[in-house]
């Protein structure tokens, strides 16, 4: 039985079978996993913003998609996963905000979800399921026994993909 690690806001972690990894409240902001079924390695990043590149002095590479989603990658490599075996998953992304007078420049999940499949493309690494969208938030677990990436709601049934 292994335990269950956290991943903050703007945070990421990497861990080993037969640990899982949990992230809380996903809204617009997106908990991106990769995992390697053979070495049963994977790692979560819980990521705000799609772009660093629009402020300066960031100091957090996990608060954005494309620097926090590139970590990651190079802590589950360090931790024994292989490119060619890894595979992502995706949740979040919510537009929590609605309004249909509201454009999609301030609709952050949705941009969230396009940066990372940006960064996992670059990476040639296939995203493999996804549970994004919509107008609510998401609590979800990647099980590192079996990759399983665990998708709970308020008001909704328990999701696995």
């Amino acid at each position: 039985m292994g335990v269950t690690i956290k991943v903050g806001m703007a945070d990421l972690k990497v861990a080993k079978a037969p640990d899982s990894l949990t992230t809380l409240g996903l809204g617009s902001c997106i908990g991106l996993t990769l995992y390697d079924p053979v070495a049963k390695v994977g790692g979560m990043v819980h990521y705000m913003l799609p772009d660093s590149t629009q402020l300066k002095n960031n100091k957090n590479i996990a608060k954005f998609g494309d620097t926090g989603i590139n970590e990651l990658y190079k802590q589950v490599i360090k931790q024994g996963a292989q490119k060619r075996r890894l595979v992502a998953k995706i949740a979040g992304g919510a537009k929590m905000f609605g309004g249909s007078g509201i454009s999609n420049v301030v609709n952050v999940g949705e941009r969230n979800a396009l940066a990372a499949k940006k960064a996992l493309k670059e990476l040639g690494i296939p995203l493999i399921a996804e549970d994004t969208g919509l107008n609510y938030g998401r609590t979800v677990i990647l099980k590192l026994d079996n990759g399983d990436f665990v998708i709970k709601a308020v008001g909704k049934p328990l999701k696995t993909i």
